[in-house]
């Protein structure tokens, strides 16, 4: 089941976020912030195996995070919290997100939910690697034209 993150589930997604991010790992704070904060969404799995974040603001809705346990990996987890963040998402047009060129996994499951790159960020992480700008367009989106580098 997915639901909305609450702070009861601050101690346990913060284990998870520095499991998953290492050094790249938002803080106790930072996730607080992201539960609260204005336009998010935050929605966890039960477990708490698995979470996602969205920050809306006007027509576009920023898919800032989607992490999952290593052993619920390719279980469909990722596949569902994206869903719940596309449902309700307020008469935006397109969801965005970055992500990096050397995570082939990530950049798979987001080229099969319908994701295209429109933009490339150099030196976007602390690795120095590329980050890629992937758009999707939100079901009931008006517009006359497809994602480009300029939208």
């Amino acid at each position: 089941m997915i639901r909305p993150a609450t702070l009861a589930d601050l101690p346990a997604l913060r284990a998870l976020e520095q499991e998953l991010f290492g050094p790249d790992a938002w803080s106790e704070e930072l996730i607080r912030q992201e539960i609260d904060g204005l336009g998010r969404r935050f929605v966890v799995a039960d477990d708490l195996s698995g979470y996602a974040v969205t920050m809306t603001a006007g027509d576009i809705v920023d898919l800032l995070r989607i992490g999952v346990r290593p052993d619920a990996r390719r279980t469909g987890l990722a596949s569902r919290l994206l869903d719940e963040l596309l449902v309700d998402t307020e008469g935006a047009s397109r969801m965005l997100l970055e992500v990096s060129v050397t995570n082939a996994p990530a950049l798979g499951f987001y080229v099969a939910r319908q994701f295209s790159v429109i933009d490339v960020r150099p030196h976007y992480y602390r690795d120095g690697s590329e980050a890629l700008v992937m758009c999707r367009w939100l079901p009931g989106a008006a517009r006359e034209h497809t994602a480009t580098a300029h939208d």
